[in-house]
């Protein structure tokens, strides 16, 4: 989602409650004229007459007090709002109060809980990560410890789900959870006690140099602490000599506009516009890059794919419009509107659209829907099955809306953001072994397990750099992969072992050093022969 003011308060709030006020009033009022012309025997053919303010109101009674059944009439209430939404637009939408909390968690940037992440393996908790500066990383909970125990409820071996292990390790901050740990080495249960605390959720997934001058930086999400993690990790690459920089933006969804704003301010010179929006109700705001920029005139490229969207878009359209990078990737997703987010007395909130926002060439890249909103969120699937995530050429272009960078370009709305140079969906990574075993899991699980067991062995590298440069998968540590997949009723059958097994190790090799080294030891070694990275490397040393 697209909030153009997160965490705002909106002037017609304080009306809310007297608004619902009257409303309810007058529901009450209305509820009691039908029930004596129920009781005066009018019957369920009975017609009356309502304006189009009071009809939702009246037919909500009206149904309470004749429909055949007893209903709960809060729930028939959330679910008119629901509807009523989702006929607007695919984004509008309504979120209930036992929800809301969970909803706005990845974007405000931290929750209350005792900080670890951790994998249900086995029908076992086990810690993958201490986050850092969390709760139990200063208590010593370590990688690899297993949760056997929380509040002396036994929590293993009783096929716990994720939901049930947050509502057991989330909580109020300052509050206490005991928790009993197996740890390999140690023969009884070690017990903590855990003082819950903020926890921040990053947005930031990755930054490292890729060589000697071009850095790289992953973004999964904009959310309110984007833009500090982006400086910490710029101010970073700096000093390790970036010249040139790669903007990883695919996957990512979106998030709050003013993130995406303050991230392409770093990249275009003052005055230069970023976006802007406009709605019925909303006059058109300009948003412009100001005199802060810190990259302003070094290479540029940014990496979109069909998962990149809304605030994405932004900063994607904020580079291709003044022309001041290159976009590599695929088409992206196409959503160009923006929601306002107003929170209700109970708890619960709507985000409703109130604007479209425009890239500075004035395009707007909304895709195209209908009333049929499931063809909105297949469309994706639909680029698929047309070739458009293989061919450039198969791309859908609406000819009618084109528009010129500054420097004579043609670009497109209506759509998403169009590469300047298109990479293909990587298919040589695929084959019935290698997705049975991804859906499965078994890359992640069985890379935790050879972790923990060989964890003294690998720390002994020292450094994400070190095991990078110097371990590697041999012959012995697939072939116990493959076993352990055996034992999953997974084989690769007539598959080539040599050719599945390349494209296994630097998953193995990546998956190991996160579980020891985070992910410092993760995306550096996927990204080693990722295609859209190796383009965007060709383009900037090419522009040296």
């Amino acid at each position: 989602m697209d909030f153009e003011q997160p965490n705002s308060p909106k002037k017609y709030n304080v009306f809310l409650p007297i608004i619902l006020s009257l409303v309810l009033i007058l529901g009450i009022w209305l509820g009691y004229f039908l029930n004596q012309r129920v009781g005066n025997g009018s019957g369920a053919s009975q017609n009356y007459h309502a304006s189009t303010k009071d009809k939702i109101s009246s037919l909500l009674d009206y149904i309470e007090y004749q429909y055949v059944d007893t209903i709960n009439k809060k729930e028939l209430v959330e679910k008119t709002v629901t509807s009523m939404l989702q006929s607007l637009d695919p984004h509008s939408s309504y979120i209930p109060a036992s929800d809301f909390a969970e909803m706005n968690e990845p974007l405000e940037g931290n929750f209350d809980g005792i900080g670890v992440e951790f994998n249900i393996i086995k029908d076992t908790i086990r810690v993958v990560t201490p986050i850092e500066g969390g709760p139990s990383e200063k208590i010593g909970i370590r990688a690899g410890d297993k949760l056997i125990k929380v509040e002396g409820k036994n929590v293993a071996g009783v096929n716990i789900t994720n939901k049930e292990v947050f509502d057991k390790l989330r909580g109020e901050r300052g509050s206490v959870v005991n928790v009993s740990i197996l740890r390999r080495g140690f023969p009884r249960l070690l017990e903590f006690k855990i003082i819950r605390d903020a926890i921040p959720l990053y947005s930031l997934d990755a930054s490292y140099m890729v060589n000697s001058t071009i850095g790289y930086i992953k973004i999964s999400k904009f959310a309110a602490t984007t833009y500090a993690e982006y400086i910490k990790a710029f101010n970073s690459l700096s000093k390790q000599g970036m010249k040139q920089l790669i903007l990883d933006l695919r996957g990512n969804p979106g998030g709050y506009l003013n993130a995406a704003v303050d991230i392409s301010d770093e990249f275009l010179a003052n005055g230069l516009q970023i976006v802007y929006t406009q709605g019925k109700a909303n006059p058109k705001k300009v948003y412009k890059a100001t005199e802060h920029g810190s990259f302003e005139n070094n290479d540029l490229v940014v990496l979109i794919d069909e998962g990149s969207a809304s605030a994405s878009e932004i900063v994607a359209g904020a580079v291709q419009d003044n022309d001041r990078g290159t976009i590599i990737g695929r088409r992206s997703f196409g959503k160009g509107l923006v929601q306002d987010q107003l929170q209700l007395p109970d708890g619960s909130a709507i985000r409703l659209t109130i604007a479209r926002y425009y890239t500075p060439t004035g395009r707007c890249i909304q895709k195209p829907y209908t009333d049929d909103k499931s063809e909105y969120y297949s469309e994706e699937y639909d680029r698929y099955q047309h070739g458009e995530l293989l061919n450039a050429d198969s791309i859908k272009l609406d000819k009618t809306k084109q528009y010129k960078t500054p420097e004579g370009k043609i670009v497109y709305g209506g759509g998403g953001i169009m590469p300047d140079v298109f990479v293909p969906i990587d298919t040589t990574k695929s084959n019935a072994f290698l997705n049975k075993v991804f859906y499965a899991g078994l890359i992640n699980t069985f890379a935790f397990e050879y972790a923990d067991k060989n964890r003294a062995n690998i720390k002994a590298f020292a450094s994400a750099k070190n095991y990078i440069s110097k371990f590697e998968i041999n012959g012995m540590i697939l072939n116990e992969f493959y076993e352990y997949c055996a034992k999953q009723s997974i084989t690769l059958e007539k598959l080539s072992k040599e050719k599945t097994s390349e494209v296994l190790k630097p998953y193995l090799k990546a998956f190991i050093g996160r579980d020891v080294f985070d992910k410092d030891a993760y995306y550096p070694i996927l990204n080693k022969n990722d295609k859209s990275i190796l383009k965007a490397v060709e383009v900037l040393s090419a522009a040296k």
